[in-house]
């Protein structure tokens, strides 16, 4: 069965699309075999969370609109599933909030990367960073932490969707501002974040956009505020509270 043979009314329309989805990546050679793992995890996360944005998640997706339209120099991080379920939904983003984008992977081949690259490059992408390699992320030995010296390791701002707990904390360390999009809100990696967006990144991403078009043309006090005005623990909390609610649910 492929996303289009998957009939719209189908109950699990969208777990199925998106499951189609991380299949191609692994057979483009884009998603490695261990993100169909991490993809199965976060899906029983999304079903706890009743496969939509939270009210929280929602306020957390403009906050984080408002902290890319305030830096200086932003970065989408993508690694293998974020490639294969939003590849032109990020190359959106960052057209929007004038971010570079960088390919940034756990189970870091040259071939996967130029694969990657590749592919955000079909879907609209006109410059993707990763590749050179030239900088470091401190602590982290293994090639995760490998990235461009005018990339990741120079940015203010660091989105990094679906992303391990210990690189989160090494970047948290180098002092970089965390945008993190994640299902589990017990995980490290939204715990370091600045901004935790505990939401599926199919539905994160396009809703970050989306917020950070409709601020477009707020001024750097109102957008200043919004950010100030965002509690981290309390998205987290309200996530948590949700997926409680949902598993002891007896209807």
């Amino acid at each position: 069965m492929t996303g289009t043979e998957v009939p719209r009314d189908h109950p699990r329309y969208a777990s199925l699309v998106t499951r189609h989805r991380i299949e191609t990546g692994v057979d483009k050679g884009i998603t490695s075999k261990q993100g169909l793992i991490a993809q199965g995890r976060g899906e029983a996360f999304d079903y706890l969370l009743g496969e939509r944005t939270l009210p929280s998640a929602d306020t957390a997706a403009r906050a984080a609109a408002a902290r890319l339209l305030l830096a200086d120099h932003p970065v989408f991080s993508v690694n293998g599933n974020v490639a294969a379920l939003v590849p032109g939904e990020t190359v959106t983003l960052a057209r929007v909030v004038d971010a570079d984008i960088e390919v940034n992977l756990f189970n870091r081949t040259e071939e996967r990367m130029v694969a990657i690259a590749d592919h955000l490059r079909e879907h609209g992408a006109e410059e993707v960073k990763g590749l050179a390699g030239d900088g470091e992320i401190p602590g982290l030995e293994h090639a995760r932490g490998t990235v461009d010296a005018d990339g990741i390791a120079a940015a203010d701002v660091v989105v990094v969707p679906l992303e391990d707990g210990d690189r989160a904390e090494a970047l948290d360390r180098m002092g970089k501002t965390e945008i993190v999009i994640d299902l589990n809100p017990g995980s490290r990696s939204p715990r370091t974040a600045d901004v935790p967006i505990v939401d599926n990144v199919v539905r994160a991403v396009p809703n970050v956009t989306a917020h950070a078009r409709d601020l477009a043309d707020a001024s750097s006090a109102d957008l200043e505020a919004i950010v100030d005005g965002f509690d981290p623990e309390a998205a987290l909390d309200a996530a948590e509270a949700a997926i409680r609610g949902s598993a002891f649910d007896d209807d």
